[in-house]
């Protein structure tokens, strides 16, 4: 019998299902089940009823694709589609080749004070987009300084729109192109060296090549960023439409929410295509860097480490310049007449638009956000990355996840007008409150959040948790005392982000906020509006000082936070 009988094995077989788990595993299976369900309801609800608006008239009324066809027919509408492809290609070209160009000075030549041209290109990213938007105003505008550049060209238009969407984008794009360039095999450059290639014909046959997915993952993003983006075209767009601003002139200046909808859906058309174009292209990428690879360190190269010394001061003068122009914009009394300095411009109180009110509701949006959403995001992930067993709620979660990746800001902010302000909804009682935007904001950058915890705790060994069910501890316990600690760095990274986003974004919480919820972000926007561009400037630096105060806290944090909880690292 081996030591066993026909029916104790009979017995094992035939187990119920729902014996098969412990108490602890259906607790946190409950726990990932409320998240699939808020994902759901903050999500994929809110897009569907979006969906559903764009074929309905003003009475609820099934009529098809008539707002589609209408919107065809009409000239000024139509028109978006051509500029908005115009302006993102033509940015997705100046973007990407600089931050490949800067990426390779950083990655593979020998040039002096890398730190702080890495600390300076980043910048554009804690800033708003509208800020690039206001200090072009006042560099190339009618009374800027430095209009005769343009040779009697406008900055009001698309040269204003690509310039102002070149200048966010590039941090999104530098930070992925310096990832796809950061490792590299010194034997594919000595084996090249060896056949006699000359330098450049190395370039293109080993250095592309080996960074190809990378360019094409910061084509498509940025390419997204730019055609989905609100607060740069509505500054200095002029007459120029564009599909993003179209939405809310339909939406704000119409009230036409149907075809505002409308719009919504054929602006998620491209976003959604370079996504899913994107997420192909990286299932294609192989490994790269193989345990065998040999670090490679670029030689002295004198020519070409001057050459990109020169480009990377270029670059760096630039970004300081649209900074600096819009700081010290916010300080003049009066432009142009009275350039007296002052802090006049900062009495927000007294502008039309918004005050200091707006500025401290972003303060509470965005440590709601970072610390709402890092605890859920965090938890989720791991339950996702750690839980045995469930495996349809994960691929569930998992889509859901990373579906609002492809959601650009504007439509999901409007998706949420149509879901939650729906009377029948039993969740209507959040619109108009701070509760919608922290809830609409986590759901916006939910995707990159949930990516960077997953990545973290994939890094784990799983046998952390089974060694924990075979002593019989709690598998929350095991996350308290060894997940999160571990993944300490990924945690903090996600508050950063989450926090820095809530306080610059401005598309996905236009729509949403009421009288006494207005943000520092859309007070840009309303100042701007109001002919209060020097107020507006002013809160705009306001916004970027404050999320270069996270980013000093984020690392001070790091380096008290993570000497206890690392400390095995160096151990």
């Amino acid at each position: 019998m081996n030591g066993s009988s026909p029916t104790s094995h009979s017995t094992a077989v035939k187990r119920p299902w729902y014996g098969r788990r412990s108490m602890d595993e259906w607790s946190l299976g409950g726990i990932l089940i409320v998240g699939v369900i808020g994902l759901f309801i903050c999500v994929v609800l809110p897009i569907y009823t979006l969906l559903s608006k764009s074929v309905e008239n003003k009475d609820g009324e099934f009529i098809g694709l008539d707002n589609f066809a209408k919107f065809i027919e009409t000239p000024s509408l139509f028109s978006s589609i051509s500029n908005s492809l115009f302006i993102a290609l033509l940015s997705t070209v100046i973007v990407t080749s600089l931050a490949f160009l800067t990426a390779y000075a950083i990655s593979r030549t020998r040039i002096p004070f890398k730190g702080v041209f890495r600390i300076v290109l980043v910048l554009p990213i804690l800033a708003p987009s509208l800020l690039p938007a206001i200090s072009l105003v006042y560099l190339f505008g009618n009374q800027g300084v430095l209009k005769e550049v343009l040779m009697g060209a406008s900055i009001y238009g698309p040269i204003g729109i690509v310039i102002g969407s070149c200048f966010w984008t590039f941090p999104h794009a530098l930070m992925i192109m310096l990832t796809a360039l950061a490792n590299t095999d010194a034997r594919l450059y000595e084996s090249a060296e060896v056949l006699g290639a000359s330098p450049m014909r190395t370039f293109f046959t080993v250095t592309l090549p080996a960074a190809k997915y990378g360019i094409i993952s910061v084509a498509f993003v940025v390419f997204t960023l730019v055609i989905t983006d609100f607060g740069v075209p509505k500054v200095i767009g002029g007459q120029f439409n564009v599909l993003a601003t179209d939405i809310y002139k339909q939406v704000i200046g119409q009230q036409n929410f149907e075809m505002g909808a409308t719009v919504s859906m054929i602006l998620l058309l491209p976003a959604i295509l370079t996504f899913i174009t994107d997420r192909w292209l990286q299932r294609r990428q192989s490994a790269l860097l193989t345990s065998k690879a040999v670090p490679w360190t670029p030689p002295v190269r004198k020519i070409i480490d001057n050459a990109f010394f020169i480009l990377m001061i270029l670059v760096s003068t630039v970004i300081l310049g649209i900074i600096a122009m819009a700081v010290y914009a916010s300080l003049v009394t009066f432009w142009p007449y009275n350039q007296t300095l002052s802090l006049k411009n900062y009495n927000f109180d007294l502008m039309d638009g918004g005050g200091w009110d707006s500025y401290w509701n972003s303060i509470q949006l965005a440590t709601y956000t970072a610390l709402i959403g890092t605890s859920f995001i965090f938890f989720q992930s791991y339950l996702v990355a750690k839980l045995a067993g469930f495996k349809i709620l994960k691929w569930f979660f998992h889509l859901f996840a990373i579906l609002p990746l492809a959601v650009p800001g504007l439509v999901l902010g409007l998706a949420y007008i149509f879901f939650f302000n729906a009377l029948n909804n039993p969740l209507n009682g959040i619109y108009g409150t701070m509760t919608i935007l922290v809830v609409c904001t986590i759901s916006h950058f939910y995707t990159v959040c949930h990516l960077t915890a997953t990545t973290a705790l994939k890094q784990i060994d799983s046998e952390f948790e089974s060694v924990s069910a075979s002593l019989k501890v709690p598998q929350i316990i095991t996350f308290w005392r060894v997940s999160l600690p571990v993944c300490m760095p990924a945690v903090l990274d996600i508050a950063s982000y989450l926090f820095v986003n809530a306080m610059t974004t401005v598309s996905a919480v236009v729509f949403l906020y009421s009288y006494n919820t207005t943000l520092a972000s859309v007070a840009v926007l309303n100042m701007d509006d109001a002919g209060d561009i020097a107020p507006a400037a002013a809160m705009a630096v306001m916004i970027m000082a404050t999320c270069m105060v996270a980013r000093f806290v984020h690392w001070l944090l790091g380096n008290v936070i993570l000497k206890h909880t690392q400390h095995w690292r160096q151990c």
